[in-house]
């Protein structure tokens, strides 16, 4: 059967590129217990409208140049989030941005005032810190170097 003008125009046009449906990629440790507890959190909240991405940094099939460039053990180090337009976001600022999408912003909206910031800052640096040892896990550089050596052993096809 001929197509008419419209159809033919429909296959010729090209697709419009649609954007995320989400409106924060939420990079975090699928190993830490504490970690997951904030991350089911979260999910409950999301209510399955897919305003937040989550992505597992633990995941062996995790990709740097698929979420903003976070490499691995920079994402390990300090929570990172990355937003639609590229941009990406680390510390506090993640925790404001993503309860504030999930429409429970009031939980850090103090955090917002310079001095409370600032504290909340600091509070979680120490945290990130401490987080691996503070949850039963190795350093981050024996993580890292565990990670590394699946990650050329699956290349090779070798089994550990």
């Amino acid at each position: 059967m001929p197509k008419t003008d419209q159809e033919t125009l429909e296959i010729q046009s090209p697709a419009i590129p649609s954007s995320p449906s989400w409106q924060i990629k939420l990079l975090y440790d699928g190993q830490c217990p504490l970690c997951l507890r904030e991350v089911n959190f979260l999910r409950k909240r999301d209510a399955g409208r897919g305003l937040v991405a989550f992505v597992d940094i633990a995941d062996d099939s995790y990709s740097a140049a698929a979420h903003g460039g976070v490499d691995f053990e920079t994402a390990m180090g300090r929570i990172h989030a990355v937003l639609p337009d590229g941009t990406v976001i680390k510390n506090v600022e993640v925790f404001r941005r993503v309860y504030e999408i999930l429409g429970i912003g009031w939980i850090y909206a103090i955090t917002k005032l310079p001095i409370v910031g600032s504290l909340a800052d600091w509070l979680y640096e120490i945290w990130a810190d401490r987080r691996l040892s503070l949850t039963g896990r190795p350093d981050l550089a024996t993580i890292a170097a565990d990670r590394q050596q699946r990650l050329a052993c699956e290349q090779e096809r070798c089994r550990l």
